[in-house]
C-alpha cells in the first residue's frame, strides 16, 4: 500500500509522534493506520491515540430537568453560525423540554412528542429548517429518572452531562457533572474497566520496557507493570481522577467524605463520532491551475 503524505499527517495528528516515526510505523504495518498507532505506542513514541478526539459536526446540546428526572438532547446543524442562532437555540431548548415532558425513550419517539404550540417536534424541525435555510437533525437523546440526586450540566452548548449520585447533595452532583464534562472519564470505577483494555495496556507497557527491566524477577516485573496499569486505570475512571473542584483529592475521596457514590453518568459532546469533510478550496484551485 502506498504511504501517502495525508496518511502520515493523519497518524501524526492522532498520536503526536514525529513525521518520520509515523511514516516508519505505516510502512511497518502495511499502511494500516490503527495498527500503526498501536505500534507507535508500543515503541514509546506516542502517548495516546487521539482518534476519539476528532469532533467536527456542529450543533448544540440542550438539557431539561425536573428533580430526579433529566434529559440531554443533541441536535446537529450544518454550521456553527446556525448553532448559535437564537431561533436554533430556542428550538433545541423546546425539544429538550418536550423530551422531559413526554418521557420519550428514543429519538423516534421524541419526534412525535408535542410542543406547547401544538406542533410535533418533527413538524417544528421542518419549520426551523425552512426558516434558517439549513438542514438539522435530532441525533441523540439520553435520560435519567431516579430518586437519587441528579445533575444535568451543559457547558457552552457543546458538552452535556447527566450524573446520578446516591447520597451527598445537589451541589456534589453538579460538581461531579462539571468534572465529567471537563475530564471525560470513559468509565466510572476500576471494576467497570473491561478486561481486554487492561490486557492490551499490559501488553503495551511490557513492549515499552527495556530488556534490562524485562529480565528482572517475575514478581518484581509484575509489581512494576501493576503500578503502571493502576495509574492508567485511575486516569480513565471517574473515581480515580483528581477532582477538578479540589485537585488535592480524587473523586473517590470526595465521595467517601460525603458518604456518597456515583450510580452512573452520561456524557454527550456535539458531533462526536461524526466525520465532517473539510474542503481545502485554495489547494483545489492551485491544483486545477497546475500550480500544485
Amino acid at each position: 500500500m502506498e504511504i501517502t503524505a495525508s496518511l502520515v499527517k493523519e497518524l501524526r495528528e492522532r498520536t503526536g509522534a514525529g513525521m518520520m516515526e509515523c511514516k516508519k510505523a505505516l510502512t511497518e504495518n502495511e499502511g494500516n493506520i490503527d495498527t500503526a498507532a498501536e505500534w507507535l505506542r508500543k515503541s514509546g513514541l506516542a502517548k495516546a491515540d487521539k482518534k476519539a478526539d476528532r469532533v467536527t459536526a456542529e450543533g448544540r446540546i440542550a438539557a431539561a430537568q425536573d428533580g430526579g428526572k433529566a434529559v440531554l438532547v443533541e441536535i446537529n446543524s450544518e454550521t456553527d453560525f446556525v448553532a448559535k442562532d437564537s431561533n436554533f437555540v430556542a428550538f433545541t431548548d423546546a425539544v429538550a423540554q418536550a423530551a422531559l415532558a413526554s418521557g420519550a425513550a428514543d429519538v423516534d419517539a421524541l419526534k412525535s412528542a408535542k410542543l406547547p404550540s401544538g406542533e410535533t417536534v418533527e413538524e417544528s424541525r421542518a419549520a426551523a429548517i425552512a426558516k434558517l435555510g439549513e438542514n438539522m437533525q435530532i441525533r441523540r437523546l439520553v435520560a435519567v429518572d431516579s430518586a437519587n440526586n441528579v445533575a444535568a450540566y451543559v457547558h457552552g452548548g457543546k458538552i452535556g452531562v447527566l450524573v446520578e449520585v446516591k447520597g451527598g447533595d445537589a451541589d456534589l452532583a453538579r460538581g461531579l457533572a462539571m468534572h465529567v464534562a471537563a475530564m471525560n472519564p470513559p468509565y466510572n470505577k476500576a471494576s467497570d474497566v473491561p478486561a481486554d483494555f487492561v490486557a492490551k495496556e499490559k501488553e503495551i507497557e511490557l513492549a515499552k520496557m527495556s530488556e534490562k527491566d524485562k529480565s528482572k524477577p517475575a514478581e518484581i516485573l509484575e509489581k512494576i507493570i501493576s503500578g503502571k496499569i493502576n495509574k492508567i486505570v485511575s486516569e480513565v475512571t471517574l473515581y480515580g481522577q483528581p477532582y477538578v473542584l479540589d485537585t488535592n483529592q480524587t473523586v473517590e475521596q470526595a465521595l467517601k467524605a460525603a458518604g456518597a457514590e456515583v450510580v452512573g453518568f452520561k456524557r454527550l459532546a456535539v458531533g462526536e463520532g461524526i466525520e465532517k469533510v473539510v474542503e481545502d478550496y485554495a489547494a483545489e484551485v492551485m491544483k486545477q491551475a497546475g500550480l500544485a
